[in-house]
């Protein structure tokens, strides 16, 4: 089977990336911004992450791209690779994307491969480089099943994912804060995304948007930026290095240990690798819904309704 020849979005972007980095870095420099925003801090541990995931994406991926060609031999239908198809193609691979993200904020196998982008302490052009080395072991590529059967070549999906990547690098930065209204209510923008970065417990787990917003506005983990609360980057818990290897592998390295503890039930064992991040079979740390639930906001950032309900009792009683 002859697969169809796409340009290659990286032949394009690698140099529009470097560059706007750049430009990035001398902005935040001349407004005065650039050590107090992290714009240097980790740069090169980014360039690092990213070169690892360019790599391996020569390698581990190539498994993946076999099976869903492979897939693509059972298609029911084939939308050919035209404009429409193209269209299609991106607005479903950016529903996708929604779905992988949000699984990889919940389910902390895939949490393991996603956490070295969040692991940075800044939020800059460099932060959108700060990618995983083995993407393909969170197994989140079965999403992708369903859609070459229902006709999208996988050489059509993979360049449409390479487009929404491409989107998501210049969403990364504190250079820009607000978008045209009608803009920023249809698309992810950097106000939006840094939400999706910020550790204050409002934000957790929300903005999971690649390129349209629309998602979190309809699933219901939309939550505005807040310029009266300005955003805590990095994790809960902040890794200690900035070492590209530990950064890659970090998150494993814990499970192994959390679910090799001597005494655990089996079920227990499993929770330590498939449950929320932050699970513990003692209560010795939170998870998302436990942070947030003690500071009285709900999975979708805004006031819980048990926080309603007490500040309500409290407004009535004497």
């Amino acid at each position: 089977m002859e697969t169809p020849s796409l340009p290659d979005v990286s032949i394009i972007a690698a140099p529009v990336y470097l560059i706007l980095i750049a430009a990035e870095i001398a902005i935040m420099s001349r407004r005065g911004e650039d050590a107090k925003e992290g714009v240097r801090r980790d740069l090169w541990t980014n360039l690092a992450m990213g070169t690892g995931n360019v790599v391996s994406s020569l390698t581990l991926w190539t498994g993946v791209a076999a099976l869903l060609l492979f897939t693509w031999n059972f298609r029911f239908v084939d939308l050919g690779i035209n404009w429409w198809s193209f269209a299609i193609a991106m607005v479903v691979k950016d529903f996708v994307y929604y779905w992988v993200h949000r699984f990889q904020h919940r389910i902390r196998w895939c949490w393991a491969n996603h956490v070295i982008h969040h692991s940075s302490q800044g939020y800059n052009l460099s932060t959108a480089l700060r990618q995983p080395w083995f993407s393909a072991t969170a197994g989140t590529y079965v999403l992708s099943i369903p859609v070459i059967l229902l006709g999208i070549h996988p050489a059509l999906f993979a360049f449409a994912g390479a487009i929404n990547l491409f989107y998501q690098f210049f969403i990364h930065t504190q250079a820009v804060k607000r978008l045209p209204a009608p803009i920023e209510a249809v698309f992810n923008t950097p106000s939006h995304h840094r939400v999706h970065h910020a550790t204050n417990p409002q934000h957790l787990d929300t903005n999971y948007a690649g390129i349209l917003i629309i998602w979190d506005k309809l699933f219901g983990t939309f939550v505005p930026e807040d310029d009266s609360e300005p955003c805590d980057f990095g994790l809960v818990s902040n890794i200690p290095s900035q070492n590209p290897f530990y950064v890659a592998t970090h998150e494993y390295v814990a499970i192994a240990r959390d679910a090799s503890q001597p005494g655990l039930k089996p079920l227990q064992r499993l929770r330590y690798i498939f449950s929320p991040p932050g699970y513990s079979h003692d209560g010795s740390r939170k998870t998302t819904a436990q942070i947030k639930e003690e500071a009285g906001v709900s999975l979708s950032g805004g006031q819980s309704a048990y926080m309603a309900s007490e500040t309500q009792a409290g407004a009535t009683s004497p």
